[in-house]
C-alpha cells in the first residue's frame, strides 16, 4: 500500500477471478485515493488506471472505478456465435499478431500518459507519436466493427490525432448524450462505422446508440469547422430489418449536405478519405457571380452521372449536348475504388452543369448522387454549384413514376430520348 503513492499507472488486468477477489479491490481503491491527492486521476483526458479485458467482464461487474474506462480487450468474440476467443497463439498465428498488436496499443498509451506526467517530450524518440494535432471523434459501433473501429484508432492515433470518446460511455440515455456532446465539441470530425447489427439501445431511449451519436453529430455540425463521415464496410450484409431500415434512411438523409459523407466502401479506402478530409483547408466559399474558367466557344462542361448499365443510354444525350457546344464529362468504372471516387469529385469540382440518370439504380442511389453534387463545395469548388437536372430512363417502373423531388428539376424520358426535352436544361446553364 505504501508503494502505490509512488505508482504513476496502474494496470489492472480483468477477469472473473479479479472482480471478486477483495485485496484487487483494496488495491484499486488506495490507488485511486494517492492518486486524487496527487493532482487527479485522470489527465487531459486520460486515466492514470489501464483497464486490461482477458475476457468478457458485464461491465456493471466492474468495480466503479473502472466502469467508466475503456478496455483494451485481449479476445475476439465471434458475431456469428457469440463463442470467446482468448488471443492466444494456441488460436493460430493471426491471434498471436492480433495479441502483440492489441499489446503495442496498450504500450503507446502508457508511454503517451507517462509523458504528461513527466513533462518530458519524447518527440524523436522511434516509434512514440504524441497527440498534438486535432480530436477526431469515433463513434462507437457493434461487435462486427469492433476489429475495424480499432484499426481506425490505431491509425489516427499513430498520426498524431486525439481520439474521442478516451473513456467508456454512461449507460443511461440523457447522461450519455451529454458526455457525446461534450466529446464531439472538441473535434472537427466524426467518424461513424455502420455494421450489420442495430446495436445498444440505453436506457431511457427508443433508438441505438448509432442514431444517437450521428444526431448528435449532425447538431455539432450546425457550428461549423467539422466534417461527418459514416461508413458502412462494402459487400455489408443485414438481415436485422431495423438496421436495413436505418441504413436506408442513412442513404435517404437530406441532410448530407457539404460537410457530409456516406461512404461505401473499403476500410483502407475509408482511411484515405480520413486523412484527406483531415488535410484540407476549410473550403472558401464562392462569390454569387463567380464562374468556372470555361473555353472560348464551349459553353461549358456537363458531368453525365449514370450506372454503368446505363451507358448506352447515356451516349445518347452526350451526342445531343456535345452538339449544342458542350464539353462532356463521363464517370469512370475503371481502377480502384479510390481513384473511381477522386475522378468523380474531380468532374464535380469542374463541371458547369450535371445530369443524373434515374435507370438501372434504384432511388437511394439517385438521391446519393444528388447529395454529392451539393457537396461538391467540400471538394475544392470554386465557383457557384452546377445546375443539376435527374433524368428517369430506361424501364418503367413504379419507384420511377413517383419520384419527385423539389432539389432538382425532373424529366421523364422512360419511352424513349427525345433530345427536345433537354431545352429547359440547357436553357438554364446559358443564363
Amino acid at each position: 500500500m505504501e508503494q502505490l503513492k509512488r505508482v504513476a499507472v496502474l494496470i489492472t488486468v480483468v477477469s472473473p477471478r479479479y472482480v471478486k477477489s477483495e485485496w484487487t479491490r483494496r488495491e484499486l481503491v488506495e490507488f485511486w485515493k494517492a492518486a486524487e491527492a496527487q493532482g487527479g486521476v485522470k489527465f487531459h483526458d486520460k486515466a492514470r488506471i489501464f483497464k486490461v479485458l482477458k475476457t468478457p467482464i458485464p461491465r456493471q461487474m466492474d468495480p466503479p472505478e473502472l466502469q467508466p474506462l475503456l478496455g483494451y480487450e485481449f479476445f475476439h468474440v465471434d458475431a456469428e456465435t457469440g463463442r470467446v476467443r482468448e488471443l492466444d497463439d494456441v488460436f493460430g498465428a493471426q491471434a498471436q499478431k492480433d495479441f502483440w498488436m492489441k499489446l503495442d496499443d496498450l504500450a503507446h498509451d502508457i508511454a503517451g500518459l507517462l509523458e504528461i506526467l513527466q513533462g518530458e517530450s519524447l518527440e524523436g524518440v522511434p516509434g512514440v507519436k504524441t497527440s498534438t494535432k486535432e480530436a477526431v471523434f469515433l463513434a462507437e459501433t457493434t461487435a462486427d466493427l469492433k476489429e475495424q473501429r480499432e484499426a481506425i484508432r490505431r491509425d489516427l492515433q499513430q498520426h498524431g490525432y486525439t481520439v474521442l470518446p478516451a473513456q467508456g460511455l454512461p449507460l443511461v440515455a440523457s447522461e450519455m448524450k451529454t458526455s457525446l456532446e461534450e466529446d464531439l465539441a472538441q473535434c472537427r470530425m466524426s467518424i461513424h462505422p455502420i455494421g450489420k447489427n442495430y446495436g445498444l439501445v440505453p436506457e431511457g431511449s427508443s433508438v441505438s446508440l448509432l442514431e444517437i451519436q450521428n444526431e448528435l453529430a449532425i447538431e455539432r455540425g450546425k457550428r461549423g469547422g467539422f466534417v461527418r463521415l459514416l461508413w458502412i464496410p462494402a459487400g455489408l450484409q443485414v438481415e436485422d430489418e431495423r438496421q436495413a431500415k436505418l441504413i436506408q434512411q442513412f442513404r435517404m438523409d437530406p441532410r448530407m449536405q457539404a460537410e457530409a459523407d456516406l461512404l461505401e466502401t473499403f476500410l483502407e479506402d475509408l482511411e484515405t478519405v480520413i486523412h484527406d478530409r483531415l488535410r484540407e483547408e476549410k473550403p472558401k466559399i464562392a462569390q454569387q457571380n463567380g464562374s468556372l474558367a470555361i473555353a472560348e466557344g464551349c459553353r461549358g462542361q456537363i458531368y453525365l452521372i449514370y450506372d454503368q448499365r446505363d451507358a448506352s443510354i447515356a451516349s445518347l444525350y452526350a451526342d445531343a449536348l456535345f452538339n449544342q457546344g458542350f464539353e462532356i464529362l463521363h464517370p469512370t468504372f475503371e481502377g480502384d475504388e479510390a481513384e473511381v471516387r477522386q475522378y468523380h469529385e474531380d468532374n464535380l469540382r469542374v463541371c458547369n452543369g450535371v445530369l443524373i440518370f434515374f435507370g438501372s439504380a434504384n432511388e437511394g442511389w439517385v438521391r446519393r448522387k444528388l447529395r454529392e453534387v451539393q457537396k461538391s463545395v467540400g471538394y475544392g469548388r470554386t465557383g457557384p454549384l452546377p445546375g443539376v437536372t435527374i433524368s428517369c430512363v430506361g424501364a418503367k417502373t413504379a419507384e420511377k413514376e413517383r419520384f419527385r423531388t423539389h432539389e432538382a428539376p425532373v424529366i421523364f424520358q422512360m419511352d424513349g430520348f427525345s433530345a427536345d426535352i433537354l431545352s429547359p436544361f440547357i436553357s438554364r446553364l446559358k443564363s
